[in-house]
């Protein structure tokens, strides 16, 4: 159910009439190489909570746009700090607690939004009746994933139109090399992601294709749909995935 298309007397009958759970989708808009748009993360972070919601009748908010990724800097992004994003998203969690739903899940779209989640462990905004869980949808998949490269462009050759792989040209790629020296680069790229990929891609675009998105996109949506059915039956994982 998604929030934004619904009437004030149904959403509050859906909510004093089932435990229901809300899922706030987080993207961001920067930069995807020359034959992705701006919004990608944002598009797809917001088709994996849309299926998620549909198949658990879940309460979907409109998708958080903006995201900590100032590390594209000088290529385009717009951006917000890992305090604000995590003040946001605070603030809307406990507008949705006053409104009696206590089950929250924050599916993040975005690496550089990671930290903002973890910080949105320690506010004490909301109460403590209110479960926030909040996970990343690429550790929700077998591939390795990458920025613009084969897995997130076919992600997006099977969501949208919006894609000109006629643009589409090979990123960095780091090889075979040790965790020490990935470590180093991923450090590296966390500050300044140009001044390691040159042309704003990590990873090979060219292969990618709509079939090996899709089954990429089922995969994703079919392990998260698991993990929030586990968070809601009592269990406990950690926070952030």
């Amino acid at each position: 159910m998604k929030i934004k298309d619904q009437f004030d007397p149904v959403i509050r009958k859906k909510i004093r009439t089932t435990k229901i759970a809300a899922v706030i989708p987080v993207g961001s808009l920067e930069q995807h190489g020359p034959h992705l748009p701006v919004s990608t993360d944002s598009d797809i972070v917001t088709k994996v909570c849309e299926k998620i919601s549909e198949k658990n009748n879940f309460l979907l908010l409109p998708t958080v746009n903006y995201g900590v990724s100032y590390e594209h800097s000088p290529y385009f992004n717009v951006s917000i700090t890992k305090s604000t994003l995590s003040k946001i998203l605070a603030d809307m969690i406990l507008s949705l607690e006053q409104n009696k739903i206590s089950n929250v899940f924050v599916i993040n779209g975005h690496h550089g939004n990671i930290d903002a989640l973890r910080t949105l462990e320690k506010l004490k905004d909301f109460s403590k009746k209110t479960k926030v869980f909040t996970f990343s949808y690429w550790h929700f998949m077998s591939q390795e994933f990458d920025h613009a490269g084969f897995v997130e462009t076919s992600l997006m050759l099977a969501i949208s139109k919006n894609v000109n792989m006629k643009k589409a040209v090979k990123g960095f790629s780091p090889g075979n090399i040790s965790a020490k020296q990935r470590q180093v680069i991923n450090k590296k790229a966390s500050k300044s992601f140009i001044s390691v990929t040159k042309n704003g891609i990590w990873g090979d675009p060219r292969d990618a294709n709509s079939r090996d998105g899709k089954k990429i996109f089922a995969e994703i949506v079919t392990n998260l749909e698991k993990k929030c059915q586990t968070c809601l039956t009592g269990k406990s994982p950690k926070l952030h995935q």
